[in-house]
């Protein structure tokens, strides 16, 4: 027979990859919040200046950082599954063969290659299909930020055949 109450909850211990987030996302702003301090915010006549974007950012982050220690507490985070690592092999191997080769194989062949690597990672493993499209969606990448807005990319042999 029972009495009609409930039983006590036990305590439940606050998440502690999320307070670690909540504690490096307040610790990032603080580092924004130091260096725009030592700018000289010189806004002229308008009340934007050098300092204003640095200063919303690192608000935003501590707006983030009392959400997520918040949540954190409350413990409604779903169950995490475990982390897969081949994904991130893919896709750290792509960055890696970008750096490796955006100067000598230029950008189109260099990002598209991290392209079908990412597409690799997320499960396209098509290579032979996912590396032509990433070297003509770079190379079009490429043509519209280095011919027509005229930033300068590096390029390679794709590059120099067509232009």
């Amino acid at each position: 027979m029972t009495d009609g109450t409930k039983p006590a909850k036990a305590p439940r211990r606050p998440d502690g990859a999320a307070l670690v987030i909540a504690i490096v996302l307040g610790a990032i702003a603080g580092v924004i919040f130091w260096d725009v301090s030592q700018l000289s915010g010189a806004a002229g006549y308008s009340q934007v200046g050098p300092t204003t974007v640095p200063y919303a950012i690192a608000y935003c982050l501590i707006g983030l950082a009392i959400w997520t220690a918040i949540e954190a507490f409350r413990n409604e985070f779903p169950a995490r599954e475990p982390q897969q690592f081949g994904p991130v092999v893919w896709i750290v191997g792509g960055l890696a063969a970008q750096m490796l080769l955006l100067k000598v194989a230029g950008f189109s062949i260099a990002t598209g290659l991290l392209f079908a690597l990412t597409a690799a990672g997320f499960g396209k493993r098509k290579l032979w299909l996912t590396i032509p499209v990433g070297i003509v969606l770079s190379f079009a990448v490429w043509v519209i930020f280095a011919k027509l807005l005229q930033l300068s990319l590096p390029a390679g042999p794709l590059e120099h055949l067509f232009f």
